[in-house]
């Protein structure tokens, strides 16, 4: 699908996170020259057309005090892997979760899970409660912690206004 000009300039201006104002739609349109409420239209629109995937807080856990941080692996049975992963994703300890294809024979998990918490002692006790919840369904887990921070970002488009 070929985007517009204004929803290439709207992609822009939001690929980095919206401004942190009162009103981040309405600073966005009075950049862009249209409303709020059109911005907020167009963003929709391309939700729903699946050419943006989500608008959605991003917290930076660390600055929260966050800083024990694990992806869980899962092996669960393929035909329970979504139920699982929307209970998985559903704690409050999660930031995200989804489904991987396994790469047999080394790696049998199929079901991801971010956990986080102030200690890797606390994220240890979550990570059994998740365990618990999730039953007897796990035919087996493992826990891979953080080393160090990543920069986290999204896939970019380029501004090609600034190449002229």
């Amino acid at each position: 699908m070929n985007l517009s000009e204004i929803d290439r300039q709207l992609i822009l201006a939001t690929q980095s996170g919206l401004p942190l104002t009162k009103e981040p739609y309405q600073q966005i349109a009075n950049e862009l020259g249209m409303t709020a409420k059109e911005v907020i239209s167009r963003l929709d629109k391309m939700l729903k057309s699946g050419i943006i995937r989500r608008i959605a807080a991003v917290p930076n856990h660390y600055a929260l005090d966050f800083k024990a941080n694990a992806m869980t692996v899962w092996d669960v049975p393929d035909e329970c892997v979504v139920q699982l992963g929307e209970k998985l994703g559903q704690q409050v300890a999660v930031s995200h979760c989804y489904q991987r294809p396994r790469a047999l024979p080394d790696w049998p998990y199929n079901l991801f899970a971010m956990v986080h918490g102030k200690s890797r002692e606390e994220v240890g006790k979550k990570i059994e409660s998740i365990k618990s919840l999730l039953g007897t369904q796990v035919r087996q887990c493992d826990v891979l912690y953080s080393q160090k921070i990543l920069k986290k970002t999204g896939l970019r488009i380029k501004d090609t206004s600034k190449d002229v």
